[in-house]
């Protein structure tokens, strides 16, 4: 094989923006696309040249395709992507892997079965200098041993426009959770790919349509409990302004703090542990060396590296920079986060995948029919009117 044929299923959003992107991916071809709305797929199968197909399965069975991309709503991940690998396809998935852990462990438990197929996430933010420089100064121990993370990540503003732009939206039916299942996946990820922990125990508090008319969470703040007795916090919001991105982490050999494009190290000369533990002096300020970190990277960036990195892992075996289990962490993560936040209990990791789905079914029938916006149909319109003259 010397060209990976890709379908992409799912055409709204994110989909459109894959179709106009994969062609400029190296020894990949778009040979079909799915979608549901036949105005859309429509435009953008003509738009593209690519066969279009209503139902996902008839993509699938065209044998016109090596590898599927989905970017369909969240439940219809983990189907479409059994479906595939069932027919020996390769699987490369927008976040989330699934709504819940009972199918994504399905998922990648599939996948598993045939190692032959490569099975990767859409997790773009890796490829950034930023965030692949923090994990790179962890990695090498230039920190030391990890005491505390802490992400404030509230720069997630939406407007209630946004939320009626689509019926399945912010519905625990159509989307299953609202702020950490649809934008908060990506920092979920990097908070455990950076660090390389995974917490233990989550402890949260999360509002059900706190400032939209939604029937969803919209504002969380959580703890995160370590088995190496670190600690960590996790806050997010979809209605606050001015937002916050900041990240700090917090090591034996200091704290570094990445806000915006500036990644500060504030390290220590000696350990902190060492100074407790020995010094004599009762009060002591240890000696601190303030250390901006250079990451600007001239490489590139985004959804085309990952799609690039796809295609060599299934043409030469390169390892995959966002592999299917990296989501599935994700998932146990958001999934053990938003139960904790809505139940105002903790929750234990590996998530009991039973017991979230009792959650899900609880939250839907307490909160369901609660998202009052009216679709909204002229934002789609535009979506396809400008596709189409792009």
């Amino acid at each position: 094989m010397e060209t990976v044929r890709f379908g992409i299923i799912g055409l709204g959003n994110m989909g459109a923006f894959h179709a106009e992107t994969l062609p400029l991916v190296r020894s990949a071809a778009l040979t079909a696309v799915s979608d549901a709305d036949p105005q859309r797929l429509e435009v953008v199968a003509r738009k593209t040249g690519a066969r279009g197909f209503e139902k996902y399965e008839d993509l699938l069975d065209s044998e016109l395709v090596d590898a599927v991309l989905i970017a369909t709503p969240h439940y219809f991940h983990p189907p479409i992507a059994l479906a595939a690998i069932e027919r020996n396809c390769h699987v490369l998935c927008e976040k989330p892997l699934s709504v819940s852990v009972k199918t994504g462990r399905e998922v990648v438990e599939a996948a598993g079965r045939k190692p032959a197929l490569r099975f990767g996430m859409m997790f773009q933010l890796r490829t950034f200098a930023l965030y692949r420089k923090l994990r790179e100064v962890i990695a090498d121990g230039e920190l030391g041993d990890i005491t505390r993370v802490s992400w404030i990540v509230t720069d997630w503003f939406r407007t209630w426009a946004y939320f009626a732009s689509g019926g399945w939206r912010a519905t625990w039916t159509g989307e299953g959770g609202g702020v950490l299942v649809n934008q908060c996946p990506h920092n979920l990820d990097l908070i455990q790919w950076i660090t390389n922990l995974t917490p233990a125990r989550v402890t949260a508090v999360g509002f059900v349509g706190k400032t939209h008319p939604i029937e969803v969470e919209d504002e969380v703040s959580a703890i995160l409990e370590y088995p190496n007795g670190a600690i960590g916090h996790f806050i997010t919001s979809t209605g606050e302004a001015p937002g916050t991105n900041r990240l700090e982490i917090v090591g034996d050999r200091g704290k570094i703090v990445a806000e915006g494009e500036r990644v500060v190290f504030s390290r220590t000369r000696r350990s902190v542990r060492e100074i407790r533990e020995t010094s004599r002096e009762a009060f002591v300020t240890p000696e601190t060396w303030e250390i901006e970190i250079p990451h600007k990277s001239s490489a590139a960036e985004g959804h085309q590296v990952i799609a690039q990195n796809f295609v060599n892992a299934v043409l030469r075996d390169e390892p995959l920079i966002a592999a299917g289990e990296d989501g599935l962490r994700q998932l146990e993560l958001g999934n053990a986060m938003l139960m904790s936040a809505l139940t105002r209990q903790p929750v234990e990791l590996p998530v009991d995948a039973d017991a979230y789905e009792q959650f899900l079914q609880d939250m839907a029938r307490r909160h369901g029919g609660r998202k009052s916006l009216k679709i909204d149909t002229t934002i789609t319109a535009d979506m396809l009117t400008s596709f189409q003259h792009r």
